[in-house]
């Protein structure tokens, strides 16, 4: 077993500093950051991904470095690519500069590298650390992996509620629960998405943009994708959400028939129980190469997505308000009868954001 020496862990977190500066931009591909140091100690070389197409973070880092690169060592957020896709690989890439040593946060799991990477380095004599910083390199692209693994994207349900536990007045009035900061965010997650899904009640009654608006983007930024459910083609055309161009796709169980501008496609899936079948639903967006969906819909599209344990994860901001009797549920669930039946969920984080607080479980 490779030994893991004192400087792996200061410069793997410097990696991946610089692999997260692609979080809004890489998808569908992972994000990924290098640093390489020489032989003399040195940082000579730095560089991450930052558009699907363009060189990946080794090959900048390696540019960078030039010749200094020659006896040092690669520290690379996930293992380098060993085949030939948009980009060459970036093993050989390695080899052919002559490090001595590469260090890995993880392996990568899609199929086309999957250790091959790691064995092609060995191969050609380099000594290769591997698992220094994974936790850090699996949450960073944790949407990626679980496509990998799973071939669905990673569900991500994001709530706003009150204090008391509401998402909306009785009246279904419901800006703003949360302040400027939290909504910010949100806007944050979103631009991480691939997809935004929502349910047709939804638009309808909010006719939201469901787009991410900050003051400033990356360069190659594109917009998340809308997915609605609208079975029954209650969407007008004049809704928002096909004003910008962005691609929507209207989830039904049989093509309507209607007459829709370019951008704009129904998504078939089969029924279930007179319903949009969700779980079919999220195999068909997993096979558009989408691996993050960012839900924000109404407690019953939220609450039958938990229910059916179709999510990863719920985003929860709470509000400091208290909107009263006959205000509306923050999800849509059966009654259970026993505390044995209730779901329980992990708390992964707590944070405050403003004068709200956002909590992350994994579900």
């Amino acid at each position: 077993m490779t030994a893991v020496l004192s400087q792996d862990v200061v410069h793997m977190q410097q990696a991946l500093q610089l692999a997260a500066k692609g979080q809004q931009t890489t998808r569908p591909n992972p994000n990924v950051g290098c640093v390489i140091v020489s032989a003399a100690g040195e940082v000579v070389g730095e560089g991450w991904h930052a558009r699907a197409g363009e060189p990946h973070a080794e090959v900048h880092a390696l540019r960078m470095a030039g010749e200094r690169a020659q006896g040092g060592t690669a520290y690379v957020t996930l293992e380098p690519c060993s085949h030939y896709g948009r980009t060459p690989p970036c093993a050989e890439a390695l080899v052919e500069a002559g490090v001595a040593r590469v260090v890995v946060a993880m392996e990568d799991p899609f199929h086309q590298v999957a250790g091959r990477g790691i064995q092609r380095l060995q191969q050609a004599g380099i000594e290769v650390v591997v698992g220094v910083e994974e936790a850090a390199a699996h949450a960073l692209n944790k949407g990626f992996i679980h496509h990998c693994q799973t071939g669905l994207p990673l569900v991500q349900v994001k709530l706003a509620a009150s204090i008391d536990g509401a998402t909306a007045l009785a009246t279904g009035e419901s800006q703003w629960i949360t302040g400027p900061e939290a909504r910010r965010d949100v806007h944050e997650a979103r631009a991480c998405a691939g997809a935004i899904l929502t349910g047709a009640d939804t638009v309808l009654y909010d006719n939201p943009q469901l787009n991410v608006r900050l003051e400033s983007l990356p360069e190659g930024f594109q917009q998340p994708v809308r997915i609605v459910i609208d079975s029954l083609g209650r969407v007008p055309l004049d809704a928002t959400i096909f004003a910008d161009g962005t691609p929507v796709y209207l989830v039904r169980t049989r093509a309507l028939g209607m007459d829709y501008p370019e951008h704009v496609h129904e998504l078939i899936v089969p029924d279930r129980h007179g319903k949009v079948d969700l779980a079919a639903m999220l195999a068909a967006v997993g096979k558009m190469n989408i691996h993050t969906l960012w839900c924000e819909a109404g407690h019953q599209l939220a609450g039958a997505l938990i229910e059916q344990q179709l999510a990863q994860e719920l985003w929860l901001y709470i509000g400091p308000k208290l909107m009263g009797q006959g205000a509306q549920p923050v999800l849509a669930l059966p009654q259970y009868k026993a505390m044995r039946d209730v779901p329980c969920f992990t708390l992964s984080s707590a944070e405050p954001i403003g004068n709200d607080v956002k909590l992350i479980y994994l579900l």
